[in-house]
């Protein structure tokens, strides 16, 4: 048997990671700007967390949701006390595309109505309902292709206002800095306007926080550096580290009714352990004022090159989008083989910067380096 061939591979094996570095079977170090598509917020091999899952999983790796998992409550405590949202409830999956399609049933569930807005370069997921309010027809299976979604371009808060005063709205779901359509930054004006839209309306406020969110921004979650409170906040990638979870926070205006949501693994005793681990390091290593530091320090630095092949860098904290004058394929691969960066994309001609959030100044001046020498 052989894998079924659904992506475009580098021939690099990576067998090892500590903090913002991988290293190749042939013994070739990385300097790890992707975060394997920013999942690793903490670093690779984190002592701390490598401790914690061992530990757990040396008791108990899983059991399933039919009985207490005390350390679900200690996680959803820890977190809500982490961002701010102490009254919100939580319901623990696997993936981020997992928490989409929850977060879109309860607003259906909640409102009655079927109707989804979403953003011109969306990008959710692709499980049933998170790929049909995915803005790529690609990767829409006929199946999945139901017309419940309306898409709009993001900042454009009249368009998205014309519809929601249709009334049969059950869910706005934006990405508050865009990851695949290519770090787009909603405005602030433009959220609190659907902010308020909504609320006139009985619509459900979805933030997809699962690339943005966790620190990656430079605070908690990138919608508030808006001025705004969503009825559903969407997580994932750099929950757990790498370990497989996502999660849904819940405003407590939904009520929660048995058997609407369910899960296997989600939650379970090893996955939670590794998210609390990565609350410990968050927090004890200023993690999220570190991503807010480097990155706005790179996000300067790169503007500051004024090269001709650069034609825009957008972005808050650690993520950041490189906006080329030209396709990105050769200077990406340039980056990859001859320097030994990891890099990620978008479109066809946007690097994207998606690094773990403990990326050192000393990090971000090598990269400056190497991105003058291959540009």
């Amino acid at each position: 048997m052989t894998l079924f061939d659904v992506y475009p591979l580098f021939p690099i094996n990576i067998v090892r990671g500590k903090g913002c570095r991988v290293w190749d079977d042939k013994g070739t170090e990385y300097l790890d700007l992707y975060g394997g598509h920013a999942v690793i917020s903490i670093g690779h091999a984190h002592p701390h967390y490598v401790e914690a899952i061992s530990q757990q999983v040396g008791q108990l790796g899983f059991y399933s949701n039919s009985v207490v998992n005390k350390l679900q409550q200690q996680l959803a405590e820890r977190l809500g006390k982490a961002c701010g949202y102490e009254d919100y409830r939580l319901f623990l999956i696997n993936s981020g595309a997992e928490a989409n399609e929850n977060a879109l049933k309860l607003a259906s569930f909640h409102t009655g109505r079927k109707r989804v807005l979403s953003a011109v370069k969306a990008f959710h997921g692709r499980t049933s309902l998170a790929v049909e309010v995915t803005n790529n027809p690609k990767i829409i299976a006929p199946i999945n292709a139901n017309g419940h979604t309306t898409f709009l371009p993001l900042n454009d808060l009249e368009a998205w206002k014309q519809e929601l005063a249709k009334g049969d709205v059950a869910a706005c779901i934006i990405e508050c800095i865009q990851g695949v359509g290519g770090i787009q930054l909603a405005t602030a004006e433009f959220m609190q306007g659907l902010r308020q839209a909504c609320d006139e309306t009985g619509t459900v406020l979805v933030c997809d926080e699962i690339q943005c969110g966790y620190g990656r921004s430079g605070k908690f979650f990138a919608h508030q550096w808006l001025g705004i409170q969503p009825d559903i906040i969407t997580v994932a990638k750099g929950i757990a580290n790498g370990f497989p979870m996502g999660a849904v926070l819940i405003s407590p205006k939904f009520e929660a009714v048995y058997s609407q949501l369910g899960t296997t693994f989600g939650g379970n005793h090893l996955a939670c352990a590794a998210a609390l681990a990565v609350l410990d390091v968050i927090e004890g290593e200023g993690l999220i004022e570190n991503a807010h530091n480097v990155g706005e320090y790179l996000i300067t630095a790169i503007k500051k090159l004024n090269h001709e092949k650069i034609n825009e860098v957008r972005g808050r904290g650690l993520m950041i989008g490189i906006e080329l004058n030209e396709p990105y394929k050769e200077i990406r691969q340039q980056l990859l083989f001859d320097e030994h960066v990891f890099t990620g994309c978008a479109g066809t001609h946007v690097l994207r910067l998606l690094p773990p959030l403990c990326l050192s100044m000393a990090d971000a001046n090598e990269f400056l380096e190497k991105l003058k020498k291959v540009l």
